[in-house]
């Protein structure tokens, strides 16, 4: 799936794209979070495919999991505390 997804410096000064588009994973996440529907992208946006939106999102997850979250040591001891 991750063949949909490119990086080109020249496109979005290197953003995750959709593979032979502008449109950034960011932007179909941002779509989506708006609330507009996959089908409604692919309405709004024919040239891009279901595989496409399921790919951003796919790409999203899986940079999600390999973040690392370092708690400010005033949260840390709040935690340790509650």
């Amino acid at each position: 799936m991750h063949n949909r997804i490119t990086f080109d410096q020249k496109i979005l000064s290197g953003k995750p794209i959709i593979k032979g588009t502008r449109i950034s994973v960011e932007f179909i996440l941002e779509l989506l979070s708006s609330g507009m529907s996959a089908d409604g992208i692919i309405k709004e946006y024919p040239h891009l495919r279901k595989e496409d939106i399921l790919a951003a999102i796919d790409y999203a997850v899986k940079t999600i999991k390999q973040e690392e979250i370092i708690l400010p040591a005033e949260l840390k001891k709040q935690k340790i505390s509650a």
